[in-house]
């Protein structure tokens, strides 16, 4: 049998393809090499599943850093109100939570893949699981299908390939699709990791004296070693056993790679503003007039209700002021550290944790070598790329998953349009 259009991968962006190619009319094949599709988005959002952000077009592209001006053309085929549009009219009713995420209103990542599940089961697709792909197949322009791992062909008129990077392997992203893309031409951009946590060799950090601390509204800065500021975030922070975890410890990563190998230096600077609203003059006197008010109060019991008990002892010590200092004995220079170090305090980031530690790969099959109307392979017909085999990254927060959503409708409808013309 000759398959209008066959789908590899059933993660966010393979799921999408199928659908939008069956809906067209298709005859499709769904093929996963392991046993269960969906795993990804079964465990995104921590469980909880963030199916997209409720924000504008262009504020999405805006927190996909790594090439999402490229996403203008698949989101007018497809965009996040249209994946909400597309959920809710399945019965999976969502709602909106900090920062534009949308998440399902049962907060079960498992009610969205079941919900596509059933829509590709509606729509008449196959789904064939434990079923790895070892090649493709072409002719001299055009796709013509792929060989199982088996030894097995199978013959289709178009071929989506949505196999994923190589971050969260256990869910089936091993990097598979790199090597095919190779083999039909395509350049594949350098892979590295992205959303991932940050590592530190600092003396603090080896010696866990802030493992498990958790900051809430703080902000977090990259410094190029120029002294640029290349980003900051505001968000969550979390000090581990290796360095830096948590929402903004994640975005900032990405730099931190392409720094450290733009630059050929040992380790970036980040600056940790601990009152990222409050200028640093004002913060200093409201806190100097509180303590003036009650000079006989040492410093540490000052700051208690304004910082991490945890945090103090190595804030004090870097400032240069004993804990037990009163108001009478302090000095001026090291008051003035102390706010200097809880608006800009200095850490060192070494590297990241490794790609298959990361929520998403960086880098993937080059966008110049992509229709970004259709998603096809601009090398070889009928040939499609969707989700983060493409060399598009975000920020967590729903971004990820609508470009995932977005280029696997882009290219499942488009994949469908040119097998069902071929047959005409």
């Amino acid at each position: 049998m000759t398959w209008d259009v066959i789908v590899i991968g059933g993660g966010p962006a393979g799921l999408m393809a199928s659908v939008a190619a069956a809906e067209q009319g298709a005859q499709v094949l769904l093929l996963d090499k392991g046993d269960k599709p969906g795993r990804k988005l079964a465990i995104s959002g921590g469980g909880r599943c963030n199916v997209t952000n409720n924000g504008e077009s262009g504020d999405i592209i805006r927190h996909i850093p790594g090439n999402g001006k490229f996403l203008y053309s698949p989101f007018a085929t497809f965009n996040n109100q249209d994946i909400i549009h597309f959920f809710e009219k399945l019965g999976v009713k969502l709602k909106e939570e900090d920062h534009g995420r949308m998440f399902p209103v049962s907060d079960s990542a498992q009610s969205v893949v079941e919900a596509l599940l059933r829509r590709i089961r509606e729509l008449g697709t196959t789904i064939s699981l434990r079923t790895p792909v070892s090649e493709l197949l072409f002719s001299s322009d055009r796709v013509t299908g792929l060989r199982l791992e088996n030894g097995e062909t199978l013959q289709a008129s178009c071929v989506v390939v949505a196999v994923g990077g190589k971050s969260v392997p256990h869910t089936g992203s091993t990097g598979d699709g790199y090597p095919w893309a190779k083999a039909a031409g395509h350049h594949i951009t350098e892979l590295f990791p992205t959303e991932v946590p940050l590592t530190s060799e600092e003396t603090f950090i080896r010696e866990r004296t802030w493992q498990g601390l958790s900051l809430r509204g703080v902000r977090l800065s990259v410094i190029h070693p120029k002294g640029k500021k290349l980003t900051e975030h505001t968000g969550d922070l979390l000090f581990t056993h290796f360095g830096l975890s948590g929402p903004i410890a994640l975005r900032c990563s990405q730099f931190v790679v392409k720094t450290l190998k733009q630059e050929a230096v040992d380790h970036v600077k980040l600056e940790l503003d601990w009152f990222p609203n409050e200028q640093r003059e004002k913060l200093q006197t409201r806190i100097q007039e509180e303590w003036k008010k009650n000079p006989k109060k040492a410093v540490k019991t000052i700051l208690k209700p304004h910082l991490p008990g945890r945090a103090i002892p190595l804030l004090l010590q870097r400032s240069g002021l004993h804990p037990e200092v009163t108001w009478n004995h302090v000095s001026k220079a090291d008051w003035e550290k102390l706010f200097q170090l809880l608006k800009s305090f200095p850490l060192q980031i070494h590297g990241t944790l490794p790609i298959e530690k990361a929520f998403v790969t960086g880098g993937g099959v080059h966008l110049k070598e992509i229709h970004p109307k259709t998603m096809e392979s601009k090398l070889k017909q009928g040939l499609y790329f969707a989700g983060e085999i493409l060399d598009i990254h975000g920020y967590t927060g729903g971004y990820n998953i609508t470009a995932a959503f977005s280029t696997g409708f882009t290219a499942g409808k488009h994949a469908a349009l040119q097998s069902l013309e071929r047959v005409k």
